[in-house]
């Protein structure tokens, strides 16, 4: 394994994160994140943005915020 430095570590951090990237890769990767407290705290941050936007996105928006959108739909649509 090598140590891949910080500017490839953040350039394909997202994807070190989602597994999109070699084994290989991965590694070297990791290895540099174990030694680099800027880079590691850098993954932490994506890991937590990512687990908020998820949560987010699982959401359902309120029931009358959904009638009006279908409401509008509906207009717009039915106005052509």
């Amino acid at each position: 394994m090598t140590d891949c430095g910080c500017d490839q570590a953040k350039r394909d951090l997202e994807e070190y994160l989602r597994n999109e990237l070699a084994a290989q890769d991965a590694a070297d990767i990791r290895e540099h994140l174990a030694g680099c407290e800027t880079c590691s705290t850098e993954e932490r941050v994506n890991i937590v943005l990512t687990a908020l936007v998820q949560r987010a996105c699982k959401e359902s928006a309120p029931e009358e915020l959904r009638a009006m959108v279908e409401l509008r739909i509906h207009e717009i649509s039915t106005a052509g």
